[in-house]
């Protein structure tokens, strides 16, 4: 299995997704000098007048670098909750199995991590997650030509994954064993180039994928698997402050449709029985 932990970690400035919006540093924010951080809307910052966000890059269109910007779904739900404490955000990219332990949280290096998540036991252990805020599919992709009409039919064909991700378990679970990639940009080349027949990931990213003509003439979905999975943004075990305002920006934004918007920016038609999962 390939792991991540030699990528070069960038740090990037993210912009929101919401066209001619600037969120500016306001002047809430204020000195913390017990513990050196500051403080925004009662909630503990690591760096003054800035919500500073791990992700896995690129991951769209959840978030992938636009136009020389971070953009996507995420980018822009984390964005209100920014907007709501009065900062900016900002992206630091890191390798994805730090998500599963909060090495980054811990450390204070990230305020959240928000990387298109799936809400699971074994990771709640280590992570406190947010109230569900999209709820996931797996999706098959195969080249027109192999022949391979579903997940069951790709035994003894080349698999592909992510690594470290719940797509890469499923694919186990079901008796394969996938070629692990350590992007799902590099997903999708192993498929281009033939390294794999086909690939198990979430089916919004294969949506993104197939936005391309060159792509979509030349891919298909063969399956689309409901497996129960729910995204969620993460914080430190027990800040319950910047917890509760994550799921307050998420409850708002439902309620008044900017939820919706984004989803149909991103995403694309919207389906709210599964679109925004209701909080746990």
């Amino acid at each position: 299995m390939k792991t991540l932990l030699g990528r070069r970690t960038r740090l990037l400035a993210a912009t929101t997704a919401t066209a001619g919006l600037v969120l500016v540093a306001a002047g809430c924010s204020s000195g913390d000098s017990g513990s050196g951080k500051t403080t925004a809307g009662g909630v503990h910052l690591a760096k003054a007048g800035k919500l500073t966000t791990c992700t896995h890059l690129p991951y769209p269109p959840f978030q992938s670098v636009v136009d020389g910007k971070v953009q996507g779904f995420d980018v822009s739900l984390i964005d209100l909750v920014a907007k709501d404490l009065g900062v900016k955000q900002q992206i630091v990219d890191t390798p994805f199995e730090n998500f599963k332990t909060g090495a980054f949280l811990n450390s204070g290096q990230c305020d959240l991590a928000a990387a298109g998540m799936t809400i699971t036991a074994e990771r709640a252990k280590n992570v406190d997650f947010s109230d569900p805020y999209f709820e996931a599919t797996q999706a098959v992709l195969v080249n027109k030509g192999s022949g391979i009409t579903s997940l069951a039919g790709a035994k003894g064909k080349k698999i592909g994954a992510q690594a470290q991700t719940t797509g890469e378990d499923f694919a186990k679970k079901k008796g394969l064993d996938p070629v692990s990639f350590a992007s799902s940009d590099a997903v999708l080349n192993g498929l281009r180039t033939g390294q794999v027949q086909a690939v198990v990931i979430d089916y919004p990213v294969v949506q993104g994928w197939l936005k391309d003509k060159a792509t979509a003439e030349k891919f298909k979905v063969v399956d689309n698997l409901k497996t129960g999975e729910q995204y969620g943004f993460t914080v430190k075990k027990g800040n319950k402050p910047l917890l509760n305002a994550i799921n307050k920006a998420l409850k708002d934004a439902k309620a008044d449709g900017t939820y919706k918007k984004i989803y149909e920016k991103w995403i694309g038609p919207y389906d709210s029985s599964v679109a925004s999962p209701a909080g746990s």
